[in-house]
C-alpha cells in the first residue's frame, strides 16, 4: 500500500468541482446542519464560492436548506453507493465479516486508508453489544486505531515520515498515544507481528484487534479488519487468545477470495 499523494492541479483541473466536493465533505455526523459561514470556514472557501456551490448542490438535490441552514439530502448516498456497489472486494469482505461476527458474538469492521484516516467500508454489528457510533463511510484518524496502525505498518519509511509530518494527532482519551517515537515503535511491532491491538485509545471502554487483508499477488494491504469488544467483558489476554486466531483465519480467507475474484475478471 502506498500513502496517497495529492495530485497537483493541472490544466484539466476543475476548480468548481473541487469546491463542490469540499462543501459536501464539510458535513459530518457531528455537523449535520451548517450555515453558509460554517461551510465556508470548514471547507476553506470564500463565502461567495461556498454559496455558489451550495446553491448548485441544492438545485441538483444533494443539499437542502431549512431556516438558513444547509443539510445533506439522501441523494448524496448515491456517491458512496457507487463505490460500494462497484467493489467486489467489499462484497466479499462483508460476507466474511457477518460470519466472523456471528462466530465471536462481537462487532467486526473493515477499513481502508485514505488521506491520514481510516474509512469504514464494511461492518457487521453484533446484537446486545456496547453501542459505538460506527457506520459505513465514517472516517477516523489512522494513528489511534488498530486498523489504522495495521495499514500504516505497510508504509515505506518515507511514506511514514510524510504521514507524521502532515497529520495532527489528537488525544481522544487518556490512553491515546500521540508521541511520534512511541507510535513508530508500535507500528514497527505491528509490522513484525502482523496484527495490531488498540486498548481504549479511541473510545474508553472499547478495545480492538486488527489484521490486514492482503493482495496475494503484490503483498500490498487492501484493507484491515478488526474485532471490537467491551473492556468490561473481554480482557486484553482474552481478546488475543479468543479473537485473534479467528480474525487471522478470516483475513486470510478474504485475501484468498479476492485473489480468486481477480482471476475471474
Amino acid at each position: 500500500m502506498n500513502a496517497e499523494e495529492p495530485r497537483q492541479p493541472s490544466g484539466e483541473f476543475v476548480q468548481s468541482l473541487s469546491r463542490g466536493l469540499a462543501v459536501i465533505r464539510a458535513f459530518s455526523d457531528e455537523r449535520t446542519m451548517l450555515t453558509l459561514a460554517d461551510v465556508a470556514r470548514i471547507a476553506g472557501l470564500s463565502r461567495a464560492s461556498a454559496r455558489r456551490s451550495l446553491l448548485t448542490l441544492e438545485a441538483l438535490g444533494y443539499v437542502g436548506m431549512q431556516q438558513n441552514r444547509f443539510y445533506l439530502r439522501p441523494r448524496v448516498l448515491d456517491l458512496g453507493y457507487a463505490f460500494l456497489s462497484s467493489s467486489s472486494s467489499v462484497d466479499t469482505t462483508q460476507d466474511h465479516l457477518r460470519r466472523l461476527s456471528t462466530r465471536l458474538g462481537e462487532s467486526c469492521s473493515a477499513c481502508e486508508y485514505d488521506d491520514g484516516d481510516i474509512v469504514y467500508v464494511a461492518r457487521a454489528a453484533a446484537e446486545s453489544v456496547m453501542p459505538l457510533r460506527v457506520s459505513i463511510g465514517r472516517r477516523i484518524p489512522a494513528f489511534c486505531t488498530s486498523t489504522g496502525r495495521v495499514l500504516l505498518s505497510a508504509m515505506s519509511p518515507d511514506e511514514l515520515d510524510a504521514f507524521f509530518a502532515k497529520y495532527p494527532r489528537e488525544k481522544f482519551t487518556p490512553q491515546t498515544v500521540t508521541d511520534e517515537q512511541e507510535l513508530r515503535e508500535r507500528i514497527a511491532q505491528v509490522r513484525e507481528q502482523g496484527w495490531a491491538l488498540n486498548n481504549q485509545e479511541l473510545d474508553l471502554g472499547a478495545r480492538s484487534i486488527a489484521a490486514p487483508v492482503v493482495d496475494t499477488r503484490t503483498g500490498a494491504y487492501i484493507s484491515a479488519v478488526n474485532v471490537t469488544v467491551s473492556t468490561s467483558r473481554v480482557s486484553v489476554e482474552e481478546l488475543i487468545e479468543n479473537c485473534l486466531p479467528p480474525l487471522l483465519e478470516t483475513t486470510a480467507q478474504i485475501s484468498s477470495d479476492i485473489a480468486l475474484l481477480s482471476t475471474q475478471r
